[in-house]
């Protein structure tokens, strides 16, 4: 072991016995709880059986066996791994075992267009590829015209591809101990590529220092009502070639809890999950969540939900059908908070509606809000010369704090404009209240030019949402010869309801 006992500043962790690792989130656990379960499988997110409950002990170990098995492939420090797969334990435990290796993840959308993915393959040349089975053929061509063999495959909806192995016979035989690699705080462990409106995808590189702050963050926020933090239980239902889905996997890992994997958000799966596993912290798109609610309801005294104690909504205008609904299916004491973030940066603001709910009702058609920023944040609003808004002054959200990006890969013309005067710059155009709440106007990019006015999306949306007829809605802008662009709402309605484009006029007309 190496020591510095001399050097003030410019240090860096050469040790294991003090280093910031995310490979070491599961390790650091066997020491006090090495049998409690950190990762649960909920049916189709799992290979083998074995793998379906898995203890802080056995996880660490499988992770140590795939760190291994790929520097005994000849991959080394820096290099990258590109994933093409869905939420499963496997995909977990191999995630981790890259980085344990060293090595860097390069997780992808595997919805993202044939031609993105090429993109994303040629960006970052990844020396290794790990995929699920049923999705391989989506991005098959792709790889095969990048010269990107299949290493391991996860034999979900699939035996493994021709060629590769699966995630069981590529840790087979190999050692349990943990890989002697060089890691620091500051190394990058992902390359995680953020969609672009305008342009190609960047990849947003994640140092082990950003995930530790946004994890530890996220369950500082969301591990209540719980007597221990290693009681806290998230579900996760979202995918983790997301940032979010990766907060709720990560924030258990951090802290002792236990994370409940299901393959995607679907409706019933998450009811059942909560129902058998005793979840204790929920997330996700306010839509889903009501969906879950009616499944409770519609079915008196068949679930269980009581276990759930924090509930988590990815940001859209509040409605106040969905919270009370909210209440009612899990009880009156029952956490609700507003979430809002990006891949460079999450959570940056939180919405707490219990401090602040006779604000929030009186004023929910009027404002959408943001909250609070999150105690590691510096958040605030900003004008285009880089100066702070007064409370009441539209300008840019822009941020500071340890969970942040380092940067956009090989992309420094871009990573200099996000950080103009010091600050990240995420592109939601907000305000302060005067009580020091944040409020989401529009996103800049979202914002419709007609007539000469800003017409903000966000603002009709959460209007129309508010319809009794009205599932869903999203309001885009279309060119128009007089107007320059047409406020156009696309709208859904709820089940077995009609209504006309005269009806939602004048609703909105009424209220705008």
């Amino acid at each position: 072991m190496k020591f510095d006992v001399t050097s003030l500043y410019n240090r860096r962790a050469v040790n294991r016995a003090e280093r910031i690792s995310v490979g070491d989130v599961m390790e650091r656990v066997t020491w006090s709880f090495p049998n409690k379960e950190a990762l649960i499988g909920w049916k189709g997110a799992y290979a083998d059986e074995e793998n379906k409950r898995v203890t802080y002990k056995q996880g660490d170990e499988k992770a140590n066996q795939f760190a291994h098995a790929l520097l005994e492939r000849g991959l080394k420090r820096g290099d990258r791994v590109l994933f093409y797969c869905a939420n499963s334990i496997e995909y977990t435990l191999a995630q981790l075992g890259t980085i344990k290796a060293g090595l860097v993840v390069v997780p992808v959308n595997v919805m993202i267009a044939p031609d993105l993915l090429s993109y994303i393959i040629k960006s970052t040349e990844p020396k290794f590829l790990v995929v699920d089975a049923e999705l391989y053929p989506r991005g098959e061509k792709i790889f095969k015209e990048n010269g990107l063999e299949t290493g391991v495959s996860i034999p979900i909806g699939g035996e493994a591809i021709e060629g590769s192995e699966s995630f069981s016979e590529f840790i087979s035989g190999k050692s349990k101990n943990e890989p002697e690699v060089e890691i620091h705080g500051d190394d990058i462990f992902q390359i995680m590529f953020t969609a672009g409106t305008t342009s190609l995808p960047k990849g947003v590189m994640h140092s082990h220092i950003y995930l530790y702050f946004c994890a530890i963050g996220w369950a500082l926020s969301h591990a209540r009502g719980v007597p221990t933090e290693i009681d806290y239980k998230h579900g996760v239902f979202y995918p983790s070639f997301h940032i979010a889905g990766q907060m709720m996997t990560h924030s258990c890992l951090m802290v002792g809890g236990t994370a409940v994997i299901t393959r995607g958000p679907d409706p019933q799966d998450i009811v059942e999950a909560i129902s058998e596993e005793k979840i204790t912290t929920i997330f996700g798109n306010p839509v889903h969540l009501s969906q879950v609610c009616d499944i409770v309801l519609e079915n008196p005294g068949k679930y269980d939900v009581s276990s759930v104690k924090v509930l988590g909504e990815g940001f859209v205008s509040l409605k106040l059908d969905y919270m009370r609904k909210y209440k009612e299916v899990f009880g009156e004491d029952l956490l609700v908070i507003g979430g809002d973030g990006q891949t460079e940066c999450v959570t940056d603001v939180r919405a707490w509606y219990h401090m602040f709910n006779e604000k929030f009702e009186k004023n929910s058609l009027k404002y959408n809000y943001f909250g609070v920023p999150h105690p590691f944040y510096a958040t605030t609003a900003m004008d285009e010369n880089g100066n702070i808004c007064p409370p009441g002054v539209t300008g840019e959200k822009v941020m500071r704090s340890p969970c942040m990006m380092a940067g956009y890969y090989n992309d420094e013309r871009a990573t200099r404009e996000a950080f103009k005067f010091g600050w990240f710059h995420g592109g939601d155009a907000v305000m302060y209240d005067e009580d020091g709440l944040l409020i989401m106007v529009d996103r800049y990019k979202d914002i419709i030019k007609s007539g000469g006015e800003n017409v903000s999306s966000a603002r009709v949306e959460a209007v129309l949402k508010t319809h009794p007829k009205v599932e869903d809605a999203a309001v885009i802008g279309l060119p128009h010869e007089q107007w320059q662009e047409a406020v156009t709402a696309c709208v859904i309605t709820k089940p077995n309801e009609k209504v006309t484009e005269k009806e939602l006029i004048e609703y909105c007309r009424e209220r705008l």
